[in-house]
């Protein structure tokens, strides 16, 4: 009786000592996520209240003015930063993505150490570092500046995340459902892209995104590539203009015109990263 009692007490301060553990864990974790938090949704509550009396529809429709006169709005850098975001999803996107496959479904094939390397050694580059690498590919091979480098150098940028990402997701998948689209006959090929893909879309998708906010917010690359354009220009070969760069530019300028456009634009900046985020979870949700 005594040592049932014994081991009773044992068992109910083994749960006491767990349950203060796990008390003391989730306080810890609470504050680490608030320490994470806090900063950005002060940063955010600091565009929004500053930045959102600066939107108005020049903002959207017109180009910078002149340095000290007031009007004109960042349409130019609108409009480059969607042209830079294509041409890097194109890239990125294609490249990543058919990475992230070959690495997931061939883990037996023999470029795979290959492959993962290239991919960690691009991850670990510095974007500044790929930025210079497009100089040296595009700019200096066609002497001019343009959308095309500044895409490229982003689509380098986004490359490792979406290899990364899309291998995991499609690691997530169940070994059962590749091997009944193989017990019916289909290639690998022919189950990978109509059974594996699709079971793995959402994720997928989430890693893109992940990417182009990544890459979306760059400016560094794009001082050596795109170089920057006060007029709107729509032709991929010249230089254009983009929010991170007109954001570095104004916010350091000794004119209030156009500090109130790099407030402007890095709130518009991030609601666009937030729709373009949100729509792409809901069309794959409903998928």
């Amino acid at each position: 009786m005594t040592t049932t009692l014994r081991h009773a007490d044992r068992i109910a301060t083994s749960r006491g000592a767990r349950r203060i553990r796990n008390v003391v864990a989730s306080v810890l974790i609470g504050l680490g996520t608030l320490v994470v938090l806090v900063p950005l949704f002060l940063i955010f509550w600091y565009l929004l209240s500053r930045g959102l009396g600066a939107i108005d529809l020049d903002f959207f429709t017109r180009s910078p003015a002149p340095p000290g006169e007031a009007g004109g709005g960042l349409l130019n850098a609108i409009v480059g930063t969607f042209m830079l975001l294509i041409i890097a999803s194109l890239i990125g996107v294609t490249i990543g993505i058919g990475g992230g496959i070959f690495l997931a479904e061939f883990p037996r094939h023999r470029l795979v150490p290959l492959v993962r390397l290239v991919s960690d050694v691009l991850s670990g580059i510095p974007a500044i570092v790929l930025g210079l690498v497009a100089y040296g590919l595009i700019v200096v091979t066609t002497r001019q500046f343009s959308a095309w480098a500044g895409g490229v150098a982003l689509g380098l940028l986004m490359i490792p995340i979406v290899v990364r990402t899309t291998e995991e997701v499609l690691k997530l998948v169940p070994t059962s459902v590749r091997e009944a689209g193989l017990s019916l006959g289909l290639p690998q090929w022919r189950v990978t892209l109509s059974i594996v893909l699709p079971a793995a879309t959402s994720g997928i998708v989430t890693g893109v995104m992940l990417a182009v906010a990544r890459v979306a917010g760059e400016a560094a690359p794009l001082l050596f590539t795109a170089l920057g354009n006060n007029l709107l220009n729509l032709d991929p070969s010249k230089p254009v203009s983009a929010l991170p760069l007109s954001i570095y530019v104004f916010a350091t300028s000794a004119y209030p015109e156009q500090q109130r456009l790099a407030i402007a634009g890095a709130l518009v900046l991030i609601l666009i990263i937030f729709v373009a985020s949100l729509v792409a979870r809901v069309a794959t949700r409903r998928r």
